[in-house]
């Protein structure tokens, strides 16, 4: 998924001066982005007040949206660098386009992880015929140093771990828990859980003290840690626990983020991820360069390949900020 903002802000994070070493109970509250002309999303991360959680940089949520007489998501080509998506749904489907061939109808359940790497473009549409509710969340990774550069691939894996106790379901859709392994690719030590409670549910989490987390609530109101948790919250907990208490009265829905804290300091753009303004630049130079035509791969500028088969015009990248472009912290 794209960052659609026609001003996006410069994010400057990363590095550990700023990580809470101990347990914490941090509410941060999103803002309300337009996606495309039909969709708005909540964003959480990057956010005042926190930036990064372990390398998770970039968190959306959007609906639960009724979109039986609308179009429903529809996010044009747009390129990424340095970065990995991880699409994640609730309800409905969405339609992946890339710029290796890649075409593949996400469903609630099942995970698509692409890696840019140095460059690629994607497309994320609703199909023609959808279901009536679209709900789900679009996390990005940040990449380390020694993967950033990588070639681009994309993946995708309907099986994924269970682990059940107490009225909780978990679905281990990134990394470790409790022995239970996701198969998507991960470059650094993190972890993300699809979390459902019964209706009366309560049941305690196995953590990571080294790991930092965040809970973000997107169905029903749950209680994480002794703080109820309305939809579309999310609270970040620090390091230093070995586990996690939640419960809810009634039926809801959460996921649990978490992991190691991201030594590097990245600076992040639109849908760029680097270490330096000069690389953003070159990126986005590269995406301007490459226009509308069909280019072969050793063409100038022509590292984001081509999205085929999308029913419109590429998402032109916007103007640079006029400050500088350098990397900090992990919060503002």
């Amino acid at each position: 998924m794209s960052n659609l903002d026609v001003r996006p802000p410069l994010t400057e994070c990363g590095g550990r001066a700023d990580v809470a070493a101990e347990p914490v109970r941090e509410l941060l509250q999103g803002r309300s982005v337009q996606l495309g002309e039909s969709s708005e999303v909540r964003r959480l991360l990057p956010t005042l007040g926190r930036r990064m959680v372990g390398a998770w940089c970039f968190v959306d949520h959007y609906g639960p949206d009724d979109i039986v007489d609308q179009p429903g998501m529809q996010v044009p080509p747009h390129p990424h660098i340095g970065l990995q998506t991880v699409s994640w749904l609730l309800d409905g489907e969405v339609l992946h386009r890339d710029s290796l061939g890649s075409l593949q109808t996400l469903r609630p359940g099942t995970l698509g992880v692409m890696t840019a790497g140095h460059g690629i473009a994607h497309s994320e549409e609703s199909p023609a015929a959808h279901s009536a509710t679209l709900h789900g969340a679009q996390l990005w990774v940040a990449l380390p140093d020694g993967a950033r550069a990588a070639e681009p691939r994309w993946e995708f894996h309907a099986d994924l771990p269970v682990l059940e106790d107490g009225g909780l379901r978990a679905t281990v859709f990134m990394g470790e828990m409790a022995g239970a392994r996701s198969a998507g690719t991960a470059f650094s030590p993190l972890v993300g859980v699809d979390l459902t409670l019964a209706a009366g549910g309560d049941a305690r989490l196995p953590l990571e003290p080294d790991f930092e987390y965040a809970v973000l609530t997107t169905l029903g109101v749950a209680n994480v840690d002794g703080v109820d948790l309305a939809p579309g919250s999310l609270l970040y907990l620090g390091c230093g626990r070995s586990d996690l208490q939640v419960s809810a009265a009634s039926a809801s829905h959460m996921l649990l983020l978490g992991g190691e804290p991201f030594e590097e300091e990245i600076v992040m753009w639109w849908n760029f991820v680097a270490r330096t303004g000069e690389e953003i630049g070159a990126a986005r130079t590269d995406w301007m360069n490459a226009g509308s035509v069909e280019i072969t791969p050793s063409a100038a500028g022509s590292r984001f390949g081509t999205v085929h088969g999308y029913a419109g015009d590429r998402l032109p990248a916007p103007a640079l900020p006029s400050t500088r472009l350098k990397p900090r912290g992990r919060v503002r």
